[in-house]
């Protein structure tokens, strides 16, 4: 049964806890603004002596003003602790006049943009990282509020509106049978340079025509990396690419390691390791993180750089001669890259997990010079400080655009020409 009664009559604390306990219906028409239902709190604490009451009562007289009032209990609990300090229950919040503080300001926003146009929206530790070494390393005032980003804050940064307003045919790999050319394993630097991991990129068909295709071939250890492009994977061709890119390390080769593709699989390119004294190891059958280094770097810098269109293979000279003189020194100088640290799995006793930390994300020659033995192993009339003076010729930010610019160059005459 309800009682259609005003809520006033309600007197007692006994009445209260009928009401509270539902052996007591209530029809109770209260204000729907909240400003009617404080005042209608305030008459009920006063009328009851909210005060004064003990634990047990002011509970039934709470569990009273949150049935009728609507609100929920750690709204009540406020607005009663509110009230029993003297202050007025009212409305005492509203809208900042002048919205909160913005430690990232449109132009930091924008100079981000550049960053990472530049760049090529690199991961967000790689990024901070970028950052930091135009602040620190190249002395330009335009980071000072972005060189101490977090990583997290930089997401953030990328997801919002005015950064969103700025930027918004594959060809497996021919495997080989042949069994007595090159081990059979992963490579095993042990913490030195020198163990390159290599593959093809092909940069598409168009109308059966095969396109040009690209080399990359990255160390170990210190991800330096170095990328070529030739005509076609035959042996006449890439006999020649391969020893120039062995060259343009800095350091001495000792390992190579390639998947199953009989561009590398073969008797030529094995007397080539073998007159280098340079081991020849080959990727394991249902392993594919033998060579997973090389691969991820064709998707994260390959086939961002260059695409997946089709590119004539005439090309092939004029697009060498990019990645030598412009993209293999900015990857190397230039762009960080992210190393993994070794620690103990808190989960998995006796297992070792490695983990990403923005304090490890370096540019390779960086990397390099943090090995223990950095000069050991360095080409005769290369040294660190010769590598170091090549890098510190141009800011992180003057290299991008430097490449960029060469990119769009190298491009402009691709379409012009491919008719």
């Amino acid at each position: 049964m309800v009682i259609d009664m005003n809520e006033a009559q309600v007197r007692t604390l006994e009445q209260v806890r009928l009401v509270v306990a539902g052996t007591q219906a209530l029809e109770f028409r209260r204000a729907e603004d909240d400003e009617g239902r404080y005042a209608w709190i305030e008459q009920v604490l006063g009328r009851f002596g909210y005060r004064q009451l003990g634990r047990a009562d002011r509970g039934a007289v709470l569990a009273y003003l949150q049935r009728l009032s609507g609100y929920s209990r750690a709204q009540v609990t406020r607005l009663v602790s509110r009230w029993v300090e003297g202050k007025p229950v009212v409305k005492n919040y509203c809208r900042p006049a002048h919205g909160f503080a913005r430690r990232y300001t449109a132009a930091d926003v924008a100079l981000l943009a550049e960053v990472d146009r530049a760049m090529g929206t690199l991961s967000g530790p790689a990024t901070v990282c970028v950052l930091r070494r135009q602040r620190d390393v190249f002395g330009d005032k335009r980071f000072e509020r972005l060189g101490a980003i977090s990583n997290g804050h930089l997401y953030n940064l990328r997801n919002s509106a005015p950064y969103r307003a700025q930027r918004v045919v594959l060809t497996k790999t021919q495997p080989t049978r042949r069994t007595d050319i090159g081990v059979r394993r992963a490579p095993a630097p042990e913490g030195r340079a020198g163990f390159i991991r290599i593959d093809s990129v092909h940069q598409g068909d168009h109308d059966g025509i095969k396109g040009l295709y690209h080399i990359n071939a990255v160390d170990c250890v210190t991800q330096w990396q170095v990328v070529a492009t030739v005509q076609t994977i035959s042996e006449a061709y890439m006999l020649p690419v391969i020893e120039q890119m062995l060259e343009q390390f800095p350091f001495e080769i000792l390992g190579f390691h390639a998947d199953n593709g009989s561009e590398y699989v073969n008797h030529q390119v094995a007397r080539m390791l073998d007159k280098l004294k340079v081991e020849f190891t080959r990727s394991r059958p249902r392993r594919s993180n033998d060579n997973g280094l090389a691969e991820t770097k064709n998707g994260a810098v390959v086939r961002k750089e260059f695409g997946y269109g089709h590119i004539p293979q005439r090309h092939a000279a004029r697009f060498n001669t990019y990645c030598r003189e412009y993209l293999n020194p900015f990857l190397n100088f230039h762009r960080p890259c992210l190393f993994s640290s070794d620690k103990a799995d808190p989960k998995k006793p006796g297992r070792i997990k490695r983990v990403y930390r923005l304090q490890d994300a370096m540019t390779p020659l960086d990397k390099l010079a943090s090995l223990p033995t950095p000069q050991r192993g360095l080409r005769e009339g290369i040294t660190l400080e010769h590598l170091r003076e090549l890098a510190l010729a141009l800011t992180d930010m003057q290299a991008a655009e430097e490449l960029n610019e060469a990119r769009q160059a190298l491009f402009r005459r691709v379409p012009a020409r491919a008719a």
